[in-house]
């Protein structure tokens, strides 16, 4: 669909890493009426809330970025916080967007909607067909409830929302709470302590021999941005009526091993690396395969290692936002 910066956007979650991004890269393009809400705007677990803010506001689409989420450690923690929260997030502002009569919206999940076993690389015909990952059911199972949400809508009220699934995401804004966060963050605040105290070993959760894929959330936002213009039979052609939803990422994976090195070089750590094997390592690979999103012109940009020196720098300028 053709681009038309006078309309008027809404994302949901925009102080999140992946909602700040996809407003950073609306700014870019010239969008001139972007609208931002979050938890602290409306209450996105009270569907009478977000039900009167749509009613209250003229909206052509809608980027729905919000979510809970975290890492291994937090998953296993809180799950039913991590089912109920992302469930009625995503439930209440798909169905305000359809009630508000919005056309366009455009859902974020996540690759752990994929069976931890499933063929390497995972395609988007993988879904539902396997058990998911233990260790992050509850969140999977709502982002795959959030896609199945916007199939509906489009096939029982002609809606126009789309899903893509970006695979593990870094970057600025990204969350270094030293229990709750992702891997990147995790070790860029656990290496960069290291260097801090002239410590001479880190320790790593797991083996370090799973492989992972990860992509730089400016790349993500320029994806979903992508995603949303794109015309509606070029997005239905590289999508299945009953799975449509687009793998976002980079096509290329690492071990955690390499990743932590990498983390190593990019702070300056040169102490010792050792990798605690009776820590969960999850899913042994997880690779998205993304030709149907390359085949529709957009592929990924920034190189690891540049993407984590961009990442570690917003931590080193933001470390009292960060640590919080």
């Amino acid at each position: 669909m053709a681009r038309d910066v006078n309309e008027t956007v809404l994302v949901v979650g925009y102080r999140g890493m992946a909602g700040s991004a996809v407003v950073r890269r609306l700014s870019g393009l010239g969008y001139q009426n972007v609208l931002t809400i979050g938890r602290d705007d409306v209450d996105l677990l009270d569907q009478h809330a977000v039900r009167a803010y749509f009613a209250g506001h003229k909206i052509d689409q809608v980027y729905l970025a919000a979510a809970k989420v975290g890492g291994i450690h937090a998953n296993n923690t809180y799950p039913a916080d991590f089912i109920y929260d992302n469930l009625m997030i995503q439930t209440n502002v798909i169905e305000a967007a359809h009630r508000a009569g919005v056309q366009k919206l455009l859902f974020l999940g996540s690759s752990c909607i994929y069976p931890k076993l499933a063929e390497q690389p995972m395609t988007e015909q993988a879904l539902l067909t396997g058990g998911l990952e233990p260790t992050n059911e509850p969140y999977a199972i709502a982002k795959i409830a959030g896609i199945k949400l916007c199939e509906s809508y489009n096939r029982q009220h002609g809606r126009n929302y789309r899903s893509v699934m970006p695979t593990n995401l870094y970057g600025p804004h990204d969350n270094y709470h030293p229990d709750n966060s992702h891997v990147i963050p995790a070790l860029l605040r656990r290496f960069h302590d290291a260097v801090e105290q002239s410590l001479e070993e880190v320790v790593v959760w797991g083996s370090g021999k799973p492989m992972r894929e990860f992509l730089h959330v400016d790349d993500m936002a320029a994806a979903c941005v992508h995603v949303m213009e794109l015309e509606d039979d070029i997005y239905s052609s590289h999508t299945q009526p009953m799975l449509s939803h687009l793998n976002v990422g980079t096509g290329v994976d690492c071990t955690i091993r390499e990743l932590a090195e990498t983390v190593a070089k990019v702070t300056g750590f040169q102490g010792v690396l050792t990798f605690d094997a009776s820590k969960p390592d999850g899913a042994p690979r997880k690779l998205m395969d993304v030709s149907r999103l390359k085949a529709t012109g957009w592929e990924a940009s920034i190189k690891l290692e540049d993407g984590l020196r961009d990442a570690y720098q917003w931590f080193v300028a933001n470390r009292l936002e960060a640590r919080s």
